[in-house]
């Protein structure tokens, strides 16, 4: 029975009793980064923010089920970020830790009245955050049925159940029920290719693909099949990894006890208001689909701004509102997939449709595209006439492949970037893009821990004279060998940085690595000069140019050899700041580039108001120069521009010799490139500027 034991002989990894690294996120304005300590020393995997702005997706991003919102000196800014959060929290079933000074106590019916689930006044120490996050955690898994509940049910049904427990050291061991139900003698020893064998060849295809998930490092799956022997009903067999020991439980629920899906639904939870489902009859309905391995649709559904109708008409009116609502959804839902369509309230004036593999998905998204239309029709209650508009988000799931967090994560990160959108109000979140989110989060957690143990390394770029082919400079730029996912460039590891409010002491840390290392350079380096990057993150830190010059100087590097880039996509608030700091860094003795020029809007407005010694052309006007005649006008009249200005100009990402030919007749400078070498570190830029002209 080789198949099954694929999964069955796995280890798990996890000592006994070893806490699981399960996701934090964290919001706090002036004390992120000691919470964040706090929090990882007691075994978190933390995702730390300073600012609220996208806290719906990066909470979504984080999988995380705890969410903490630390309004310490910032009670309304933390209020504000909790009611962003709280249909989120609902929805996927999480928990909601606001923190408190103590003066601030007195607003707890506000902190309530937010959304919060937890709180925790100050003072307090690391023992009682602690503690107060393993209460959080409690409530969220109490809401899904969590790890703890589901272990304990999946170990009761060894004994009491249609259950089997399975370690590597002990055996199989098969409950009695179950053993009695399959004929099997529970006096001998048995293996799992005696449950193996007795599947059907679908089955057996089943649990193949559950076990591999599970050795794909799933804590929990489940698939169905027909119990052995004729007439044989349907059932779903769970499986979830004991953490405590590595075992794997498995539990069989009957599922024609249960009912069709329209007597689940009678027996699930309503919502009091409107008399839909709940959000805990939704995760069981998509529970349900999930363990059948049917393929689904679920949309959930936002109403516009829906406080402000409250405040401005009265709750009573609201309320009618929300009831109309619910019956336009429902009306719609039902026209398309029939009673058999989920439709649930699940967190105020947020929605859910859930739709079966009966509902093809071209009629999915025509349903979407008919509740927005819908809703955006004015209300009437009583003597009220209210217009209204919602934001949709949508995930498909292909059935068996993803669980009900999963799907809910999806489908609201979907709704998350819809309302952050000025566009189109419906969003599909596929499982691609949910995959960039993935990893997208992991780089936000990671980064911190890079940062922490000096994992980010400096290469040098080559800058080369147009007229001599003389390597004459290099351009600093960071790289990031993440264990897991390979080589990670700058763009990558700053867009990360900036998600994760990072961004700042990313800069720091890579302006003073290569700045040491550059002083450090043997004599045959001597002669170049080095360029790093400056983001407008820095220059709005005040003091930043005294700090820099101080970080030049006490590295022994000349002030003379070292270039400021300025990111131009990288917006400039205060142009005029900008152009008096730059112009303290010109005194000190530096000179200062404008880099990535013609990406960005504000161009020209800053080679008016700072500066400047070089242009920099980005590496998509490098490549259009080989284009159009057009292509080639509008490269001439950059670079004339500069000359008129009296700036040098380096074009970037060269990679053709004819884009150098083209280049260098229209009156360019330097550039830099593949044309002439990747970046490289200290040892190889020596044999490049020994082989003389590129």
């Amino acid at each position: 029975m080789a198949a099954w034991g694929i999964g069955l002989t796995m280890e798990t990894g996890e000592s006994p009793g070893a806490r699981r690294q399960s996701p934090l996120l964290l919001l706090s304005f002036r004390h992120r980064d000691e919470l964040a300590a706090s929090a990882e020393a007691a075994g978190w995997r933390t995702i730390a923010a300073r600012r609220a702005e996208g806290i719906e997706r990066r909470f979504l991003a984080s999988g995380a089920a705890v969410a903490v919102v630390d309004a310490r000196g910032a009670l309304e800014e933390g209020l504000a970020a909790a009611r962003l959060l709280c249909d989120t929290v609902e929805t996927n079933a999480a928990a909601l830790l606001v923190l408190l000074s103590r003066n601030d106590v007195v607003a707890l019916d506000d902190v309530f009245a937010a959304g919060a689930t937890h709180y925790l006044a100050s003072p307090f120490g690391d023992a009682e955050f602690t503690q107060a996050l393993r209460f959080a955690e409690r409530h969220a898994e109490r809401l899904t049925g969590g790890t703890g509940g589901a272990l304990d049910r999946a170990r009761a049904a060894v004994s009491e159940m249609l259950g089997w427990h399975y370690a590597r050291e002990t055996g199989l061991r098969i409950g009695a029920p179950l053993s009695e139900l399959l004929g099997l003698d529970t006096n001998k020893p048995s293996r799992p290719a005696s449950l193996y064998r007795l599947l059907s060849l679908e089955g057996r295809e089943a649990a193949r693909g559950a076990m591999l998930r599970i050795k794909a490092g799933a804590r929990a799956t489940a698939f169905a099949h027909d119990m052995p022997g004729p007439g044989g009903e349907r059932v779903a067999h769970h499986l979830r990894i004991d953490p405590a020991d590595g075992a794997i439980l498995g539990s069989i629920e009957t599922l024609d006890t249960l009912g069709d899906d329209d007597m689940l639904a009678e027996r699930g939870r309503r919502d009091a208001l409107t008399g839909l489902r709940d959000g805990i009859a939704t995760r069981r309905w998509i529970e349900v689909q999930v363990e059948a391995q049917r393929p689904l649709s679920l949309m959930l559904l936002s109403i516009n701004r829906f406080e402000m109708i409250n405040a401005a008409f009265g709750r009573d009116t609201g309320d009618a509102i929300l009831r109309s609502v619910a019956r336009r959804i429902e009306r719609l839902a039902t026209a398309a997939a029939g009673r058999k369509a989920l439709v649930a309230r699940i967190a105020g004036a947020e929605f859910a449709v859930g739709l079966d593999a009966n509902v093809a998905s071209e009629n999915v998204r025509i349903l979407a595209h008919e509740l927005s239309h819908s809703l955006a029709r004015p209300f009437v209650s009583g003597e009220h006439v209210v217009p209204l508009a919602c934001r949709i988000g949508l995930a498909e799931s292909a059935g068996g492949t993803e669980d009900a967090t999963g799907l809910l994560r999806r489908a609201s990160a979907a709704l998350a970037e819809a309302k952050a959108s000025d566009g189109n109000p419906i969003r599909i979140m596929t499982d691609a893009e949910a995959g960039v989110v993935e990893r997208d989060n992991r780089l936000e957690i990671d980064l911190r821990r890079a940062l922490d143990q000096d994992e980010i390394e400096i290469v040098f770029q080559p800058q080369v004279s147009v007229s001599s082919g003389k390597i004459v400079g290099v351009e600093a730029l960071a790289r990031w060998r993440h264990p897991e996912l390979g080589e990670l460039g700058a763009a990558t590891l700053f867009a990360a940085a900036e998600r994760s409010t990072y961004l700042v002491q990313l800069s720091d840390h890579v302006q003073k690595r290569a700045i040491t290392q550059a002083a450090a350079w043997r004599p045959a380096l001597s002669g170049l000069r080095l360029s790093v990057n400056v983001t407008a993150a820095d220059i709005a830190v005040p003091g930043f140019a005294e700090r820099f010059i101080t970080l030049v100087d006490e590295s022994g590097f000349a002030r003379n050899r070292l270039t400021v880039e300025i990111t131009e996509s990288g917006l400039i608030e205060d142009l005029g700041a900008a152009a008096s700091l730059l112009a303290a860094l010109r005194q000190a003795g530096f000179r200062v580039a404008i880099d990535d020029f013609g990406t960005g809007y504000s161009s020209l407005a800053y080679l008016k108001a700072l500066p400047l010694d070089y242009l920099k052309i980005d590496k998509k006007l490098a490549e259009d120069i080989e284009g159009s005649s057009r292509d080639r006008v509008v490269v001439r009249g950059v670079i004339e521009m500069a000359k008129s200005l009296g700036l040098s100009v380096v074009a970037e990402g060269v990679e053709t010799e004819m884009q150098l030919t083209l280049l260098a007749r229209e009156g360019c400078n330097y550039y830099q490139g593949f044309l002439c070498s990747e970046p490289v570190d200290a040892a190889v830029l020596e044999v490049l500027l020994a082989q003389g002209t590129v």
